[in-house]
């Protein structure tokens, strides 16, 4: 069969015309627009009423696999305008005082039927299977405006979101004057425009949607995977495996989801991405399987682990308390490259605890040594895909030679460097690290630990003290005072953002009147250093020791 693209210009006279019927594929993303997504787009279209009613406006496009001979359309890209501007209309309907009008704009959103024609009755535009009877009786039929305040129960998340889109819509609607609301639905029937590209086939209209999609649209690649993965089964299949992939993806998030995806190809492929996530799974791993085996015994297992490793939340009888605080110590990094090794492991030996506890404590070491180091996100993939061959080979990572271990020179130079001048890292990179050491004094000392919204990195011995500050007569040696200024052992944490005012107070001002907090300091870095009656270079010496050893100790550096 010969491949038709076509794209045109279109009013809304002609795309909610008989010439479509619009249909949501049960594979296709949820409607995911926000009530501040409404307000942009009906604050637009009455600013561009007021400001010119002749002028066409355009809404965007839209991508349809569709039959130049038949209304029928799946709608590959658009959902989202379409799904809102029927609500609109719907609206725009129920609100309309003269029966006239309201006949009139109801038939831009249910086609009446014709005998001759050979037509039915039904509605332009139909939802996912999920939510298509929920828009039809509360959204589209006629009516159901003066019901809002009533609430609809039992909706889920989807739902709910319409409803809310929907009430937003009629709040913003109703106060108008109902001319003005007449003169609002001919501006965005005759007016409002959408170009309306459609394909033949499935395959060129996703190629034009990923084309869109690499231009800057809202678009996610695994909107595109989920085509190819659920569009391919028997439609039997399509339902329950569409609602497997739809909740998996509103439990994670958007973006969440998107990264498992990454996470996931990294766990098969182990390299680094070389051309779009799609174009990996599509011709290195969807090729391996059906689009069932792949959620059956990739996508499910996988998403449950990457909430493991998400929300720190590993269950076992054993360990299970220090697996989640070595997890939450990774979450801390400021890349997640750890993580699909975290996820392999866990899928393949989420039961056998010892296992769990003992590589979590590896990788985190393993984590934070190239972290340290600053090892760049080439140098990591490489270790990580050595780890990932091991754990899928099931070979022993506990064996020195395993790239999961550290060897002597990674331990030497990483002590090294944890004994320079820290202060200097980057921001992140400092904070990280004084909260991981904060967490082993904590530890040491009994104490709790804290999560705080604010973490700033203080020094004690300030970076330019005034020369006749009492700071310069207990550091009279300029070269010495520099060399401990940047180091771990005068290096404080605080829960709020820095005072520089008081960056160059003396010992006992600063302690009383900035690095308490209600009398109190609430991390244990911070109360070691209010229980020090003066601070001198040897306070510095045996603090510096002590705070490197208890890392060196953590990491086994040694």
């Amino acid at each position: 069969m010969t491949q038709i693209i076509k794209a045109g210009e279109k009013n809304l006279i002609e795309v909610f015309s008989d010439s479509y019927l619009f249909n949501i594929p049960l594979y296709q993303r949820p409607y995911a627009w926000t009530v501040e997504q409404v307000d942009e787009l009906l604050d637009d279209l009455l600013n561009a009423l007021e400001h010119d009613p002749q002028a066409p406006y355009f809404l965007g496009s839209i991508v349809l696999i569709k039959d130049e001979h038949h209304p029928a359309s799946a709608v590959v890209d658009g959902q989202q305008r379409l799904t809102t501007l029927t609500m609109v209309l719907c609206a725009l309907r129920d609100l309309t005082i003269r029966d006239k009008d309201r006949t009139n704009l109801d038939a831009f959103v249910k086609q009446e039927g014709n005998e001759l024609k050979g037509t039915k009755d039904q509605f332009r535009l139909r939802l996912r299977d999920r939510d298509r009877t929920f828009f039809e009786e509360h959204i589209q039929t006629r009516g159901n405006i003066d019901r809002l305040k009533e609430g609809w129960a039992g909706q889920s998340d989807i739902q709910k979101r319409i409803t809310d889109n929907f009430t937003r819509i009629a709040e913003t609607l109703k106060p108008l004057t109902d001319s003005l609301r007449v003169d609002l639905a001919q501006f965005i029937v005759r007016k409002c425009f959408l170009v309306v590209v459609t394909a033949t086939d499935r395959d060129s209209a996703y190629r034009i949607f990923s084309v869109m999609n690499d231009r800057g649209l809202d678009l996610s690649p695994t909107d595109i995977l989920k085509a190819d993965t659920i569009g391919n089964l028997e439609e039997s299949e399509q339902l329950s495996y569409g609602n497997i992939w739809e909740t998996i993806e509103e439990r994670l998030s958007r973006d969440n989801f998107r990264d498992l995806f990454t996470h996931i190809r990294m766990i098969r492929l182990k390299t680094k991405m070389r051309q779009t996530l799609q174009a990996d799974f599509l011709q290195h791993i969807l090729t391996e399987s059906t689009g069932g085996d792949f959620i059956d015994h990739a996508l499910v297992p996988y998403a449950k682990v990457y909430e493991t490793v998400l929300d720190c939340s590993y269950e076992s009888t054993h360990y299970a308390e220090e697996v989640n605080k070595l997890l939450s110590y990774l979450r801390r990094l400021d890349n997640s490259d750890w993580i699909p090794p975290a996820m392999a492991f866990l899928h393949k030996y989420s039961d056998n605890y010892e296992k769990v506890v003992k590589f979590t404590r590896d990788l985190e070491r393993l984590a934070y040594a190239l972290f340290v180091s600053r090892a760049n996100v080439n140098e990591r993939i490489k270790r990580y895909a050595l780890v990932l061959n091991e754990v899928e080979q099931g070979d022993d990572l506990l064996l020195p030679n395993s790239p999961l271990q550290l060897t002597s020179k990674e331990k030497h130079d990483v002590r090294q460097r944890l004994d320079g001048e820290v202060y200097t890292w980057v921001a992140v990179a400092r904070r990280v690290i004084m909260l991981r050491l904060d967490s082993l004094v904590a530890e040491a000392e009994a104490g709790a630990r804290y999560d705080h919204r604010v973490v700033t990195v203080e020094h004690v011995l300030p970076q330019n003290p005034m020369e006749d500050s009492k700071w310069v007569k207990l550091f009279p040696d300029e070269d010495e005072r520099y060399a401990w200024t940047h180091r771990l052992a005068n290096l404080v944490l605080l829960s709020r953002r820095k005072n520089a005012s008081a960056s160059n107070w003396d010992f006992e001002q600063k302690k009383r009147a900035y690095f308490e907090h209600g009398g109190v300091s609430v991390f244990a870095l911070t109360t070691q250093v209010l229980g020090e009656s003066e601070w001198t270079p040897a306070v510095l010496e045996r603090r510096q020791k002590n705070l490197v050893d208890l890392l060196a100790k953590e990491w086994r550096l040694v």
